[in-house]
């Protein structure tokens, strides 16, 4: 298996935003809330790339689970 730079394995805030097409201010309110699991690596706050997958795979989840509006 070849190494690629393709995917990042941690993302920027800004960087994330741009994956998930939403702006900066709701990313960091994600990540505040706990929502979108983030790593501190020294003074820098970066999103493990697999944390938006499963993000998004919750989300997906609660969307399936929802009543059928009548």
């Amino acid at each position: 298996m070849q190494y690629t730079d393709a995917i990042p394995l941690v993302l920027t805030i800004e960087q994330a935003a741009k994956r998930l097409g939403i702006g900066r201010t709701l990313t960091y309110a994600l990540v505040s809330s706990g929502e979108i699991e983030s790593v501190q690596i020294g003074r820098l706050r970066r999103i493990p790339a697999e944390c938006l997958t499963e993000y998004i795979n919750r989300l997906r989840q609660q969307n399936t689970q929802l009543p059928a509006a009548a």
